[in-house]
Formats: structure tokens, C-alpha cells, sequence
């Protein structure tokens, strides 16, 4: 088990000191800077135009949809739109970079500021971000099945990135894990990137150094790239501040430089050294004219936001009184959200009831399923009316449960399930009252027992109740039943 990396076994204390920088891909149908295709999936090199391979004289257009898009998240966020910001080339050899620079922002981005609320270990905290910028991606290069040489596939150059920055305020892999999952719902939620992880759609760099505790001056920063899951982003801040810290505590010097995680042994290795801005040598794009934003496009960009997850969450606990961890989790993502409410208006009612079905029940299911809410058989409007069967006691929410597994499985209705299983409560109190009489009359132990304080005894009896009629009697009168008869 790996040590706790803000202190050492000499007792020196430190804190680790995390920013985040997080490349998510807009969900355009074309690329930031052609009219090629974004689409995943397809063969090598079938979607890379004579913009994303650099043929000499061609020219980029910016993509207005990822320019959009961009303005949404600085709205979302409560930025800065900047109405005026610049495309510059940031040049770097590689070989799936076919034009030798990145068209990407520096000086001038499209967003600056703003701010996402994470919470992390029971506690709210606000991250700055520094910025986020219109970018294009490079290509990806091959290494298996080319017998020792890389081939390049060029259908990723030129799609459209937002890079947002975050200020070092992270203190910890946790915090930084949050926080990175809240800006993965938050892109989601906004509608301008998929999130999909495994297809490189959202993706981190980390960049981490420790410092003595109580210091305000930050250590020297390495930089660990292309972290594609929560888990890995986890367990490389721990590896890396680790490794900082025992370098300092030996005596040894913390190198800048980049970084790449290893899950199969669990540590990061060097990759590079660090470049600074200026290694880059940025300059304005002289193909590219200056963005302009006028004021018209971004009340109408505000105007057709979504409501955001912290409004709603707010308004779930305040105006259904969900508690803040079920009101935290149906907010999730929008999906869930939007099925829960399309639930609850259905039914007319019964937030608390569909707030706990939402998380039990229904999120079990989709588990099972390894699906998302969005490709649930089950819609809103079948659960409201399965729920409304247990609203009216006409069955237990145990009943309820296996009405759910075939309706999950096929297309009949609630009402119909019950029908014909004849599965519906039995809420006679004569029929029931006569029942608990005879339990009382055939166990004059048990109730000595009751009676004699031992309240345990009291479950004795109503589970002969429940078995004796298939779980067909209705809790709460059997219950109100037993205390009243076993007290004369």
C-alpha cells in the first residue's frame, strides 16, 4: 500500500500542489479548421483532408459549431468571454503532426476565468480555471503491427479540442479526481462533448509538485500526460507526488519535466523534458483573422443554456425535499436528471418515493445491464405508473421489484403484470384482522414474549402473516393490527 503522500517516514510534512489541464472534444460533426468528418471508428487516413495533411496552399475556416461551443462552457462556468481572441501557430516537430505547429490559442483565448465547484471529503471547494482555448488535435501514431516501424493515422488532425486550465489549487488525487469528474459532467450536461474516454474524447494532464507544508511557493511541476480514466489520473498524482517527495527527502532535486503513467506498474516514467511557452515560439496565425464575438450571439448562447447541475440540484432539495446526497446524485448527469423529473411529473407527486426507486431499483438494473439511462426499456412514464401501484398500497415495494424485472424484459405494463399475477395487496382489515388472530391464538409464546417487553417479537408475528399470504398482506395494517390486538 502506498504511503500517504503528503508526509514521508521522516515526518517532514508536505502538500502536493495539482493543476489540471483537460482536453475535450467538441461534439461538431466536421473539425475545428476543415470539412472533414469527426466521426470515430474509421479506417486510417479516410478522414484527414488537404487541411489536416498541410497540402501546400491550402487555407483553414474556423468551425463556428466549436466556437459556439466554446462560449457555452465559458457561460457555464461564469468566464470571461473574451469578444476578441486570437489563433496562433504553436510549432513542435512530431510525425503525426503534419504541418509542423498546432493551430491552437495563447494570448488571447476564446474564455479566461470562471471557476467549477467540486465536492471532495465532505467538503465544497471552488477550483479557478485560468482559462479555455480552441484548439486542434494532432494525429496519433501506430506502433503494433507495422514490424518495428510506427505508421500515422491522420483522421484525428484538426479536430476540434477546448483545453481547459485550471488554476494549482488541488491538494490532493481525490480533490483532483473530483474535479475532474465534475468538468466531465459538466461538458456532458452542456451538450458539448461526449465524454466518451475510451475514445480519447476527454482527457487530463496533470501537473503535480509538492511543497513544505505552509509554503506559498510552488515546487518544481512535472507534467504527466494522456491520463484517460479517473482511476489512472488517481493513482498517477499518488505515484508522482510520492516520488517528489522522496526525492526531496533524499536529497535530489525534482527535474520539470513531462510524464507518462504506466497502469500495468503502477508509477510514471519520464518522457521528455519540459517545455515552456516559449520552446513553442507562438506567434498569431497569419491565416487566421482574429475571432470576433459580439454581444448578440452571446445572450443568445446564454438564452438556450440548459439549467445548470448546481441550480438543479438546489432546486431538487429545496422544492422536493430530496437531501443533498440524493438531489448529488440524480443531478449526475442530465440524463438521470431528466428521467427523474420526467417521473415525478407523470406521478403528480412522490419525489422521496421516486428519489429512492431512481437510486435503488432503477440504478441497480442499469448496472446489471451496463447501460446508460438514456438506453433504459423502462421509460419514465412505465416507472411513474409501477410507482403509483405502491403510492396506493396496491402492492409492496417488494412486489414492486419483481413487477420491475418483467417489465425490464418485455413490454407489458405494470397494471397488466399484477392483473394477471394476481399480485395485488390484500388490504381487507376484516380479512386481515382474522388473520392476526389466528397467528396470536396459535403462538402463546411468542406473545408471552411481546408482552413481556421483548419488542423483537412483534417481527415474529408479522412475518407468519406475510408468509401465510404470499406477501400479499399489507405491511402497515398488519402491523397496526398486531400491536392492537397483542395489547388487549
Amino acid at each position: 500500500m502506498r504511503a500517504d503522500p503528503k508526509t514521508t517516514n521522516r515526518g517532514m510534512p508536505w502538500e502536493t500542489v495539482i493543476g489540471l489541464e483537460t482536453h475535450a472534444q467538441l461534439s461538431t460533426v466536421s473539425k475545428m479548421f476543415s470539412g472533414a468528418s469527426t466521426a470515430f471508428g474509421a479506417a486510417p487516413n479516410t478522414q484527414a483532408s488537404a487541411v489536416d495533411i498541410a497540402l501546400p496552399g491550402v487555407l483553414p475556416v474556423a468551425n463556428r459549431g466549436a466556437v459556439e461551443r466554446a462560449i457555452r462552457f465559458g457561460l457555464a462556468v461564469g468566464a470571461t468571454i473574451n469578444r476578441r481572441s486570437v489563433f496562433a501557430r504553436k510549432n513542435y516537430f512530431y510525425p503525426d503532426l503534419p504541418k509542423g505547429y498546432q493551430i491552437s490559442q495563447y494570448e488571447l483565448p476564446i474564455v479566461q476565468g470562471g471557476h467549477i465547484a467540486i465536492r471532495a471529503s465532505g467538503t465544497e471547494k471552488k477550483v479557478r480555471l485560468t482559462r479555455a482555448h480552441l484548439e486542434e488535435d494532432a494525429g496519433k501514431s501506430l506502433h503494433e503491427d507495422f514490424g518495428g516501424m510506427t505508421g500515422i493515422d491522420l483522421n484525428r488532425a484538426g479536430t476540434p479540442l477546448l483545453e481547459i486550465v485550471s488554476e494549482p489549487e488541488m491538494s490532493s488525487a481525490g480533490e483532483a479526481v473530483a474535479y475532474a469528474r465534475t468538468l466531465h459532467a459538466l461538458v456532458r450536461w452542456i451538450g458539448i462533448c461526449d465524454g466518451n474516454m475510451q475514445e480519447g474524447s476527454f482527457r487530463c494532464d496533470a501537473n503535480v509538485s509538492v511543497r513544505p507544508r505552509g509554503s506559498d511557493k510552488l515546487g518544481t511541476r512535472c507534467e504527466i500526460k494522456n491520463l484517460n480514466s479517473f482511476r489512472f489520473l488517481e493513482r498517477a498524482i499518488e505515484y508522482e507526488a510520492q516520488r517528489q517527495i522522496d526525492l526531496l527527502t533524499e536529497g535530489g532535486a525534482v527535474v520539470q519535466e513531462t510524464r507518462l503513467y504506466d497502469p500495468d506498474r503502477d508509477e510514471t516514467r519520464s518522457m521528455r523534458s519540459k517545455e515552456d511557452a516559449q520552446d513553442y515560439r507562438y506567434f498569431p496565425d497569419p491565416d487566421l483573422l482574429p475571432l470576433e464575438v459580439d454581444e448578440a450571439w452571446i445572450a443568445r448562447v446564454r438564452n438556450e443554456l440548459p439549467e445548470l447541475p448546481g441550480a438543479m440540484r438546489a432546486r431538487f432539495e429545496r422544492v422536493f425535499g430530496l437531501s443533498d446526497y440524493e438531489a448529488g446524485l440524480l443531478t449526475a448527469t442530465r440524463e438521470l436528471a431528466d428521467f427523474y423529473e420526467g417521473v415525478v411529473r407523470a406521478l403528480g407527486g412522490g419525489y422521496k418515493l421516486a428519489a429512492s426507486w431512481m437510486l435503488g431499483e432503477f440504478s441497480a438494473a442499469l448496472n446489471r445491464a451496463g447501460i446508460d439511462v438514456s438506453a433504459s426499456p423502462v421509460s419514465d412514464a412505465r416507472t411513474a405508473r409501477l410507482l403509483e401501484n405502491i403510492e396506493s398500497n396496491r402492492i409492496t415495494r417488494k412486489t414492486a421489484a419483481e413487477v420491475f424485472d418483467t417489465m425490464w424484459s418485455g413490454s407489458l405494463e405494470a397494471d397488466a403484470i399484477i392483473q394477471s399475477r394476481g399480485l395485488s395487496q390484500i388490504s381487507d382489515s376484516a380479512e386481515i384482522e382474522k388473520l392476526v388472530e389466528s397467528i396470536i391464538a396459535a403462538n402463546p409464546a411468542q406473545v408471552a414474549e411481546f408482552r413481556a417487553g421483548k419488542e423483537k417479537a412483534l417481527n415474529f408475528f408479522v412475518g407468519q402473516a406475510m408468509k401465510a399470504t404470499g406477501g400479499k398482506a399489507n405491511p402497515t395494517q398488519v402491523n397496526e393490527l398486531l400491536r392492537r390486538k397483542l395489547a388487549e
